[in-house]
């Protein structure tokens, strides 16, 4: 009986420790942050999800979930009313579609939970709604960027190929857009050959750079790709081709391009900061769970790299 007593008066007493770790005075970590990423198989958002996981990492009263959508908008959805279920308090997303956001959106107000998005922005040139953030870069801007380069690099005369990224991602219609605007404006003999989607993935990137290839011969002469990934895939294309004439650019200045500039077979990227877009995400949900002023928008600036400056971002 005594045995038995002491037992229980034992039990209660580590319950009641573990009860006072779980509650205020900050030892436990109790604010859920949720993090829904479009797909884990993109390497730059992989940098992404590190900055932001890093920012929290010495708050220990914060918490991040990271749930991964793999290009499905309805699983992104899915994930984030669970996460709403579990108790986050705040929300981050990475969109799948930049335009089928509007469900996500309604879910995070009902809650009266703030919601970031990051990297890609689905409001286009609208503020966000109350409550709703944004942090990334300027579209338009890195193709624009691209295209200057690659206009100067063919002296102004040839054929190029775009090779976007996803046709419903703001990212992929807006550099394609500046890389036109640009080549049109200012290089009316650079010619756009073809324009296809190679969905941001490497594999797709080679394939379709080697059907260019087959197709227009000695006429292509540049490659500008959305994304690294796809730059790569050309630069293995061209590689395999023995194409040493076809100069190949990319955005997001991952570390294999950084090294593919270096060694040439890149003549350039455009950095798109994606540790200072992880922070700044990271920052606006802090900012907004701790009631702090914030502009309802961050940009993050794109910055062209190539040779001439590539021992700044290595």
């Amino acid at each position: 009986m005594k045995k038995a007593l002491v037992i229980g008066i034992l039990a209660l007493a580590m319950a009641g420790s573990l009860m006072s770790c779980n509650q205020g005075g900050g030892s436990g970590k109790e604010i859920l942050v949720g993090y829904v990423i479009n797909n884990m198989n993109d390497t730059f958002q992989t940098y992404v999800v590190d900055a932001f996981k890093a920012y929290f990492a010495d708050k220990p009263d914060y918490t991040v979930e990271v749930q991964d959508a793999q290009e499905d908008v309805v699983k992104q959805q899915d994930h984030v009313n669970n996460l709403i279920a579990k108790g986050a308090k705040a929300l981050v997303v990475v969109p799948v579609n930049t335009s089928a956001m509007g469900p996500i959106t309604q879910a995070a107000q009902n809650a009266k939970i703030p919601l970031v998005y990051v990297n890609r922005n689905p409001f286009g040139e609208a503020n966000p709604p109350d409550g709703v953030y944004y942090v990334g870069s300027q579209e338009i801007v890195a193709g624009t960027l691209q295209g200057e380069a690659m206009g100067a690099a063919l002296n102004g005369q040839g054929g190029v190929g775009i090779l976007m990224g996803k046709l419903d991602n703001e990212g992929a219609i807006l550099r394609t857009q500046g890389n036109k605007e640009v080549i049109t404006a200012k290089f009316p003999n650079v010619r756009i050959l073809a324009e296809e989607t190679g969905n941001w993935q490497r594999d797709q990137g080679l394939s379709l750079t080697e059907n260019w290839i087959t197709t227009y011969g000695a006429d292509l002469k540049g490659i500008l790709a959305n994304n690294d990934e796809m730059a790569l895939g050309a630069v293995e294309a061209t590689r395999l081709a023995n194409r040493t004439d076809i100069l190949v650019m990319g955005v997001d200045a991952i570390p294999d391009a950084l090294v593919a500039v270096a060694n040439g077979t890149m003549a350039g990227t455009v950095l798109q900061d994606a540790a200072g877009q992880g922070r700044g995400a990271a920052d606006a949900a802090f900012k907004a769970l701790t009631s702090q002023s914030q502009d309802p928008i961050n940009w993050i600036p794109f910055v062209l790299v190539d040779k001439s400056n590539l021992s700044e971002y290595q």
